[in-house]
């Protein structure tokens, strides 16, 4: 799914389906209905790099990255993790993963037992990979100092503590073990404008001064091209577009990340932009409609080929993807097949 032919993916994603079952649809007569969480979905991560996954409420973006981390099943398709297909793992070596892949997650207050000190929830984790007791004091005291927060916060319990110096703790208790990757599920939504700065330029430094590699999840435009190298746009489960952050954002080729950058606000007051409003619902999850899943809020919907055919991921050139019959700034008088 890239163009860097001398570079080996280090997480690869292979048409993955997730699907969860309505069950108050299992009726006597009824046909199990499933929500199509996440639907032929396929994409590379490289080492060291920040790869993001945007979308709205809804999108799949949160059950992406929980099938990567192997914290739920998946129901087709195939994950490798550093050139191991890990994508049905016994317990042992799932055990054996989590040293290696860790995850910050959305609500820093959530995250933390409520009734254990700092101390506490930072050892945890290495007391149970049997790390010895002078390496991980050791290495907490480093992570203070990286994160930039004195060690006396050690002793106190997280509701003593800002979100914002709770998710610079989340980050220190995910390196505890030095993994190799970790799982960034919406890390400054919960968290002040004037902290959520402070938060992204410490995952651009773990990516700089660490070589760590990073899914980033998030809904925000604006923190996705601050600190990513890569994104992919994923609507109703599926992936709409992805390249690297200057292909998305200055040649935009799908309608919809068209209408996403679109609704971003002006940078400058005098900037000249026109926001694109999308029509017309969003589908239902649990019944897909046919073809395009964009294709009834589609301003460039074309009948009788939108709505019966689904377009393919397919490359425009230089590793730049898009999921579209008509990609923009490509001649839209080309029918889907000359393309």
């Amino acid at each position: 799914m890239s163009n860097e032919k001398d570079r080996q993916p280090f997480i690869s994603v292979r048409d993955l389906k997730k699907y969860f079952c309505l069950d108050n649809y299992k009726l006597a007569k009824a046909k199990t209905r499933y929500i199509h969480a996440v639907d032929d979905v396929s994409f590379d991560i490289y080492k060291g790099e920040i790869f993001g996954i945007i979308g709205e409420s809804g999108s799949g973006k949160s059950t992406i990255g929980r099938c990567v981390l192997k914290l739920i099943d998946v129901d087709s398709g195939e994950i490798y993790f550093d050139g191991k297909n890990i994508t049905h793992v016994s317990r042992k070596e799932q055990q054996e993963l989590r040293s290696r892949m860790q995850m910050v997650f959305q609500n820093p207050l959530a995250s933390f037992d409520p009734k254990k000190t700092i101390r506490f929830s930072l050892e945890e984790s290495a007391k149970v990979h049997k790390i010895k007791p002078e390496v991980y004091k050791a290495r907490i005291k480093q992570l203070m100092e990286y994160i930039a927060l004195p060690e006396d916060l050690l002793t106190r319990y997280p509701k003593d503590l800002s979100g914002g110096q709770l998710q610079r703790l989340a980050i220190a208790r995910a390196l505890m073990l030095e993994p190799d990757f970790i799982l960034a599920d919406e890390p400054v939504s919960a968290l002040d404008v004037s902290v959520q700065a402070q938060i992204l330029n410490l995952m651009l430094d773990l990516k700089e001064d660490k070589g760590q590699t990073i899914l980033f999840i998030s809904h925000d435009l604006n923190v996705v091209r601050h600190v990513c190298d890569r994104i992919a746009v994923v609507y109703l489960g599926a992936v709409m577009e992805m390249g690297t952050v200057e292909q998305v954002y200055n040649s935009v080729a799908h309608p919809y990340t068209q209408a996403l950058i679109s609704a971003k606000p002006k940078e400058h007051p005098l900037e000249n932009k026109k926001h694109i409003l999308l029509e017309g619902d969003i589908p239902n999850a649990v019944d897909i409609p046919e073809g395009c899943r964009f294709a009834g809020r589609c301003r460039y919907f074309k009948e009788g080929l939108c709505d019966n055919r689904t377009p393919k991921l397919k490359d425009i050139g230089n590793g730049h993807y898009v999921a579209c019959h008509f990609p923009l700034g490509i001649d839209r008088s080309k029918t889907a097949s000359d393309m």
